[in-house]
């Protein structure tokens, strides 16, 4: 099973290593996480773990997911949930709570987080497009121009380069190395950035292409 946390992105900042070289790295808050259900082939389908990060006032949660946390033996629903596809013969149960220890430093691991939303943008901003000359009188500047023919085909391309929103979309980042694990306070450090803003929940999963 490859070993899966929820956590928050807390901002960057340089340690040095053994060499006295600064490395830049991410601090990651990542868990604790208490296992919600667990799911198997024989009552769902398949085998999986649910599990949550961080907690929410009673009153902004609903009774549904008041009594699907109070099952696992928690008072308050959690803030954030995500459910882990897993391999069969594990070991794990409702009511167990995942941490760091789960990692180890210098082992590899993805990332995966929301990009930072930068609102309605157009096709210079978002996609890099050259646009319309820059001296005077041209009245083209930083638009976009033609997006079709009106005889043949008659209809704008799928895919076309638009102005629209831009950003919270879903990436991952694969191989980055933990560089230190501080297991009082949940911490990871990881070197290099992660995806999303400082507060943002992301996923840490052991790395599945890593050597």
């Amino acid at each position: 099973m490859n070993h899966t946390l929820l956590g928050k992105k807390l901002g960057m900042t340089q340690i040095y290593d053994s060499d006295n070289r600064v490395v830049p790295v991410t601090v990651i808050q990542a868990g604790p996480c208490p296992v919600l259900q667990v799911k198997t082939a024989e009552t769902d389908g398949y085998h999986a773990v649910q599990i949550g990060y961080e907690t929410k006032k009673e009153k902004r949660s609903s009774r549904a997911a008041l009594g699907h946390a109070k099952k696992s033996g928690l008072e308050t629903a959690p803030r954030a949930i995500r459910e882990v596809r897993c391999d069969e013969g594990h070991e794990l149960k409702s009511g167990d709570v995942l941490d760091v220890s789960l990692f180890e430093e210098g082992q590899k691991i993805d990332v995966i987080g929301s990009t930072k939303g930068r609102g309605f943008q157009g096709v210079m901003r978002r996609f890099n497009v050259k646009g319309g000359p820059a001296s005077h009188g041209s009245m083209f500047h930083r638009r976009i121009g033609s997006i079709g023919l009106c005889q043949f085909p008659g209809h704008v391309f799928k895919n076309q380069k638009m102005p629209g929103h831009m950003g919270t979309k879903q990436r991952t980042v694969q191989n980055l190395k933990i560089v230190k694990i501080d297991a009082e306070k949940n911490l990871l450090l990881v070197k290099g950035g992660i995806p999303g803003a400082n507060g943002d929940t992301v996923i840490i999963r052991s790395a599945i292409k890593g050597k």
